[in-house]
């Protein structure tokens, strides 16, 4: 554990197996020095037990470093149920993962992600208060999705102005993933005029996103389809060495966590002229949505007005890297590590 090339220093790592209900599951905090850490609860069909224990403790230190460029008094965490979304959840087993969340008493609050829904998590509610993004008298039922994709939508559009001097308006976009994100993203930048190339592996999902006027490409073909910002809004490490080698898009940004495969890929974009917007920045929306929910901060004005402020974030960003002659990654991991060590 100690040794793994993702543990990076972090605070609590636990697992938890429940038989009756199949629940296998970790959960990993990476830092509660600015507060309870917040993140959200994924579930996925993991290859092994290592590619589970990896994503969580990559997506835990995100999450301290999202917090931390968002200014919220959050830490870090996450946590990963190893198993198939669609055939192994049920009622029980997110109930289980409740009691399992419950035991850390606070330290851990967990939200939505990938293969989790508002209703899973209001099914662990039932067994614990520590879940956020559950409070039905918000504007989405409690669903922080639309924020996420707001930020990330202004974060699109703060990155075409900075880079072109330009508006959406007839800019082409590709967006990979049209899951609930997504497709709230794909209907921003629609009524902003821009052209919309979508994929998903999902067809239901496909069909909602051309509904709204976008144009279905094929898997292998979203990231050489010739538009001018490639948006990863699947699940991460879709941003590899081969990515870089075939694709035509010159600005990165979505809303996926973990997006680029290793380290070296920041470096890799950035010697091709392609600008990539930190992921863990400019998709904090759905985060600072659900901060607010647990604050009983119920505005949707309000919350738009401060996830709103992740474009104006990412812009010092990049005009940080090009002070320092660095990536984008490196700029945005320099100064969330800075917040960080100024709490200690």
């Amino acid at each position: 554990m100690f040794n793994h090339p993702s543990f990076n220093g972090h605070e609590l790592v636990t697992h938890h197996v429940d038989e009756s209900t199949g629940l296998r599951a970790i959960i990993a905090v990476h830092s509660s020095k600015r507060g309870p850490a917040l993140g959200g609860c994924r579930m996925f069909e993991y290859v092994d037990d290592d590619q589970a224990l990896n994503d969580v403790l990559r997506l835990s230190q995100g999450m301290s470093y999202k917090t931390a460029l968002a200014g919220l008094p959050l830490g870090g965490g996450k946590s990963v149920i190893v198993g198939n979304p669609h055939t192994l959840k049920s009622p029980d087993l997110m109930q289980a993962m409740g009691r399992f969340v419950d035991r850390l008493n606070g330290r851990y609050i967990a939200a939505e992600d990938s293969g989790t829904s508002v209703a899973d998590l209001a099914e662990m509610g039932r067994v614990t208060e520590h879940v956020a993004g559950v409070n039905h008298n918000h504007a989405a039922g409690g669903d922080p999705s639309p924020s996420t994709a707001l930020g990330v939508f202004l974060s699109i559009e703060a990155a075409v102005k900075w880079r072109y001097d330009k508006s959406l308006h007839n800019v082409t976009v590709a967006v990979q993933g049209a899951g609930n994100v997504g497709r709230h993203l794909i209907n921003h930048l629609i009524q902003a005029g821009a052209s919309v190339l979508v994929c998903d592996v999902n067809r239901d999902n496909l069909d909602k996103a051309i509904a709204l006027g976008a144009t279905e490409v094929g898997l292998d073909q979203i990231h050489r389809s010739g538009a001018l910002v490639f948006a990863p809004c699947a699940m991460g490490a879709a941003i590899n060495d081969q990515f870089i080698a075939e694709t035509d898009a010159t600005i990165i940004a979505g809303a996926a966590n973990n997006q680029l495969a290793h380290d070296g890929i920041a470096q890799k974009l950035m010697f091709k002229g392609i600008l990539y917007a930190p992921d863990y920045l400019i998709n904090a929306g759905g985060i600072i949505d659900a901060y607010y929910q647990t604050q009983g901060l119920l505005d949707q004005q309000q919350i738009n007005q401060s996830v709103s402020a992740i474009a104006g974030r990412l812009i010092q960003v990049f005009e940080s890297a090009r002070t320092q002659g660095c990536s984008p990654a490196m700029a945005a991991d320099q100064l969330a590590e800075h917040i960080l060590r100024s709490d200690s």
